[in-house]
């Protein structure tokens, strides 16, 4: 079975489960580790019996070497079980590298199967709260760097406690007091982890937000490019974007440059201890010093000590090396929890959707005036636009809250908002689409009263290109396309926010179109604009519902 059906079935069989343990604590990171479980205990496992092949060649080299010195004798037995040693040390090695590889990819995909679950679940409204950039980044970049958190930066982890282990307790059957002299280096270690581990968080941390940044603003200049150069502006946009790649390469180097001075202490005080032991066994091969443990021993035991010893120091030198990566997948999980909460919120939907109508001041579906301009106004996050899509039946409604129904004519809805939706092809089209019927004449005088004719950085007039989507459109062209088509149709008006955003000229515009059509037929909007909620007729307030829970 392929690898990602695997990850799907995974993910699908505790959906919920770890959805909901993963909102309410630990978010990505529970999942990753959930994912990565058996992975990482297999790369574990392989990387203990590296170390342990690893001991078992050094004494047998230890050894070889010791006695041809000593006595001149070649031992070939010696040899022969250095050279299998090394083989096995090497094939384990190999394989904890690949299971690590391998566990890292199941973990990165399966996150991403799981953010993009997570994105199915979630209402348009939600996942237009974060940049396309920080969604962009969110499933390429983040999902790699938590990965790595889980498996490679806490095998490391789990290393620098059994390493030394074996080493020290190998070094203590030849001398304790050898073993002791290394044990006792650890706490210096320990406290350079602590005061930089700080710093390091930190620089991720800004590194990960100077990524995001870069990637919701060339996302952005993407979606604008005519725009750009119809203005002639495209010198200060690259200027921009290479200041904020500045930015994103100088936060790199910072958190690189913490991780090389955190790796460079541990080679500091290896290399220190590693020289007070050779000084002590030189001191005592030579009958210099009588140090307890130091003195009377086999020239292969001291070269036995004098190996291991740098052994005992690697699984802290390949934390250091690797201590980026927690700072770098901390700051990835951060970010990745905001998908994780926004399930949760739409898991925690019904709930809220029963009390929504109860919310509304006033607001009945089923005695609103057919005509009129009727104004829903709230404080950001109170739900304006969720239950401007449930009265225009574009979501569930609530219990209790009925969609409204068509007017008597049998025309459709309109819907208005900034993300709207524009086929490809010519003006004429984006503006007549589903507009069935319309001749034209009626559509051209739609887009002049609108003012996209005589747009110059839209020619050709109703033959001008559209790209699919609307790509090379800017908001406000999007947004008078929008107006065009309430100015074709005869039916319900429902607009989200249809004055946010515009400049001064296109924002009246709007006003006047949506009081026009107010005249003859029914027009909601979701509006914080003063001046349209004085224009409507009737006006209700949009609680919230904890107002206490919001403002902690």
């Amino acid at each position: 079975m392929p690898t990602e059906n695997k990850i799907g079935m995974l993910w699908s069989s505790r959906n919920k489960d770890v959805a909901e343990i993963a909102s309410a604590a630990a978010g990505a990171r529970y999942l990753a580790e959930a994912i990565g479980a058996d992975g990482r205990r297999m790369t574990l496992a392989w990387q203990i019996a590296r170390t342990v092949l690893r001991l078992g060649f050094v004494a047998c080299l230890a050894l070889f070497t010791g006695r041809l010195i000593e006595t001149r004798i070649f031992a070939e037995p010696a040899v022969i079980e250095a050279v299998v040693f090394v083989v096995l040390s090497s094939l384990a090695g190999m394989m904890a590298e690949l299971k690590a590889a391998c566990s890292e990819a199941t973990v990165a995909n399966g996150l991403r199967a799981a953010l993009r679950d997570s994105l199915v679940e979630m209402s348009p409204a939600q996942a237009r709260g974060r940049p396309g950039g920080k969604l962009i980044a969110g499933l390429q970049r983040h999902p790699e760097r938590l990965a790595s958190l889980v498996v490679s930066h806490a095998t490391a982890r789990s290393m620098m406690g059994i390493g030394p282990l074996l080493a020290t307790a190998a070094i203590a059957l030849v001398s304790w007091e050898s073993a002791l002299a290394l044990v006792l280096s650890i706490p210096v270690l320990i406290v350079f982890f602590v005061l930089l581990g700080d710093v390091v968080r930190s620089n991720a941390q800004a590194q990960e937000q100077t990524f995001g940044k870069l990637a919701a603003q060339f996302s952005d200049r993407i979606r604008t490019l005519p725009t750009i150069l119809a203005n002639h502006a495209f010198t200060s946009e690259h200027g921009k974007i290479e200041r904020r790649m500045s930015a994103y390469a100088d936060s790199t180097m910072n958190v690189l440059r913490i991780a090389f001075l955190n790796a460079g202490i541990i080679d500091f005080f290896s290399a220190l201890a590693i020289a007070v032991l050779a000084v002590l066994l030189g001191l005592g091969h030579l009958g210099l010093s009588h140090v307890p443990g130091f003195f009377g021993l086999a020239l292969w035991q001291s070269l036995f000590i004098l190996v291991v010893a740098a052994d005992f120091f690697v699984p802290f030198r390949r934390y250091a090396e690797q201590y980026h990566l927690k700072a770098e997948g901390e700051a990835a999980a951060h970010e990745l929890d905001w998908y994780f909460d926004n399930a949760s919120a739409a898991s925690c939907d019904g709930d809220s959707r029963s009390t929504l109508g109860n919310r509304v001041d006033g607001l009945d579906p089923a005695n609103l005036p057919t005509a009129g301009l009727i104004a829903i106004s709230g404080p950001s996050g109170a739900g304006k636009s969720t239950l401007l899509r449930m009265l225009a039946g574009i979501e569930a409604p609530a219990s209790g809250l009925a969609a409204l129904p068509q007017s008597s004519s049998g025309d459709d809805c309109t819907w208005m908002a900034t993300d709207i939706y524009v086929p490809g092809g010519t003006l004429g089209e984006a503006i007549a689409w589903n507009c069935a019927g319309a001749d034209p004449a009626t559509v051209r005088m739609a887009a002049e009263r609108v003012g996209l004719i005589d747009e110059e950085l839209l020619p050709g007039g109703l033959g001008a290109h559209i790209a699919e989507g609307g790509i090379n459109l800017s908001g406000g062209q999007r947004m008078r396309i929008g107006i065009a088509r309430i100015l074709l149709s005869s039916g319900v008006v429902f607009a989200d926010e249809p004055t946010a955003k515009l400049d001064p000229q296109t924002a009246a515009l709007v006003r006047q179109v949506l009081t026009d059509a107010a005249r003859t037929r029914r027009v909601i909007v979701a509006t914080h604009d003063c001046r349209l909620i004085q224009a409507a007729d009737r006006h209700h307030v949009l609680a919230l519902q904890n107002p206490s829970a919001i403002a902690a």
